[in-house]
């Protein structure tokens, strides 16, 4: 019998490497970054400071500053109708690109069969296709099959080009949670669709969240699209580019810019910190 003491097992878990220390940025780097904000958000201010003007005319100095324009933006039916359009259109939208770029997410992540990567290169293929070109071909297909332009065209085109960013962003949720979880519940007695409700689509809830309302803003903002596809209701960006040629109602068009312009970078924070806190 060999008594002979024998070597310990050695452990599989090694403790995780520590993270580099973070650097302050350099003078460099400090007045690159500097500068970007500076070109992002000057343009924001600058818009700010023309909707409280109290004259028409955009160009400095100030005549005295006045919230006059934002209490005017009530009293325009058709900008307020073109605003809720947006509203309308960048909601459903967004709705069903995230709905579509969740069920693409679970099938590229978690499956594996034959046209994978194709169905993953077609549905990132709207960001590569000029948004100009995509209304041109959008067109033409509605106008073979006899569909008129109207919102429901807009908003088909809008969930064509929101769908990348709720894939993109489900995906990379996905991708983060182990998949031995989903097995632990199908082992339990689960099925499938069961562990999808249950545990998957809870762990992805703020990762569609947040797709959501990139989805929303995406849609809001756009225009190309919505200049060939909207037909006699216009979205917000259609109106406001057909009002540029009149310049005593420029003031109101910019005081409704900047109100939608805070709602839309509220909604771009929202999205980053409920990303972040996954």
């Amino acid at each position: 019998m060999n008594n002979a003491p024998t070597a310990p097992a050695r452990s599989l878990w090694r403790p995780p490497r520590p993270l580099p220390p973070r650097r302050p940025l350099g003078p460099p780097l400090g007045a690159y970054y500097l500068g970007l904000l500076i070109l992002l958000y000057l343009p924001l201010a600058v818009l700010f400071l023309f909707s409280i003007n109290a004259n028409t005319s955009l160009s400095f100095p100030l005549q005295g500053l006045s919230l006059n324009w934002y209490r005017q933006l009530f009293e325009l039916e058709a900008l307020l109708r073109s605003a809720r359009n947006s509203l309308v259109v960048a909601a459903g939208s967004s709705l069903v690109a995230t709905f579509l770029g969740a069920t693409v997410a679970i099938l590229v992540v978690r499956y594996h069969f034959r046209a994978r990567n194709f169905l993953l290169a077609l549905a990132v293929l709207p960001l590569i296709v000029p948004f100009i070109v995509l209304a041109v071909a959008l067109l033409l297909l509605f106008a073979a099959f006899s569909v008129d332009r109207s919102l429901w065209t807009v908003g088909i085109a809008h969930t064509v080009v929101a769908l990348p960013y709720t894939l993109l962003i489900i995906m990379a949720r996905l991708a983060g949670f182990d998949a031995a979880i989903e097995e632990a519940a199908m082992d339990l007695g689960a099925n499938y669709p069961t562990t999808l409700r249950r545990i998957v689509l809870p762990l992805i809830a703020p990762a569609m969240v947040s797709a959501w309302l990139t989805a929303f803003t995406v849609s809001f903002d756009e225009f190309a699209l919505a200049l060939f596809l909207a037909g006699t209701e216009p979205t917000f960006p259609v109106y406001l580019f057909s009002q540029l040629r009149f310049a005593n109602r420029l003031p109101v068009l910019i005081a409704l810019a900047v109100l939608l312009m805070i709602g839309t970078l509220t909604l771009v924070f929202i999205a980053e910190r409920i990303r972040r806190t996954e």
